[in-house]
């Protein structure tokens, strides 16, 4: 597909990757339009990676983006998700833009609920090497830190790390997917070159949800 002047939006997690994709597509000509994340039933938290509203608001701004946001239970995800990708369209948006690599059940979903919405789906990341998609989010000026830690897939010692190429190098000793692509940990991305000004955060508690660990990020 040609992006260039490309109308799009950006499916948003407020992570590396999405945030990844999204600087890939602007770099082949797209034209961002919206952020669209999902929250939870209350819209107290992202969906995925539990990143609060107020912070997600505060990417936006250094991203000159709106913001479309979706509530949803995991059992409404799909209906309220076209809702928003169809809202989309009807602004003049002509594809969405993805973070995925090489899961195709998540490819899958993706082109079904954007082909639902009258949307093509864009993966500018697709079938690339984890480790170098890593390295090249790196590499490209952004700065992201882990926020959420899956501690029946990996260490907890890794939330509240900064990702860099130490980070990268380290997890690949371990036998740790950089991309985390499974699931083992979420980031959020604070500055980069898609950014007007780094976001100004503190931290906040580490919570145990579970399996998972979290570290609250807050406007500082």
């Amino acid at each position: 597909m040609i992006l260039r002047d490309l109308p799009v939006l950006a499916s948003w997690s407020g992570g590396k990757d999405s945030c990844l994709a999204l600087w890939r597509a602007a770099q082949a000509g797209a034209k961002p339009q919206a952020l669209l994340t999902m929250l939870d039933e209350a819209g107290d938290r992202s969906r995925s990676h539990g990143v609060r509203p107020e912070v997600l608001a505060l990417q936006a701004q250094a991203l000159g983006l709106p913001q479309r946001l979706g509530k949803a239970s995991w059992n409404d995800y799909r209906e309220v998700f076209i809702e928003q990708l169809r809202a989309a369209a009807a602004d003049g948006i002509q594809a969405a833009v993805f973070g995925d690599i090489d899961l195709d059940s998540h490819r899958e979903w993706e082109e079904g609920v954007c082909a639902e919405a009258g949307l093509a789906a864009v993966l500018p990341l697709w079938g690339e090497r984890r480790a170098d998609l890593a390295r090249e989010f790196v590499d490209a000026g952004f700065v992201a830190r882990i926020v959420m830690v899956n501690t029946a897939l990996v260490d907890e010692k890794w939330l509240g790390r900064t990702f860099n190429r130490q980070l990268i190098k380290d997890m690949l000793a371990e036998g740790v997917d950089p991309c985390g692509e499974a699931g083992e940990f979420h980031t959020l991305v604070m500055d980069g070159p898609l950014f007007d000004k780094p976001l100004a955060l503190r931290d906040g508690e580490a919570a145990k949800l579970g399996e998972y660990r979290a570290l609250d990020l807050l406007p500082a």
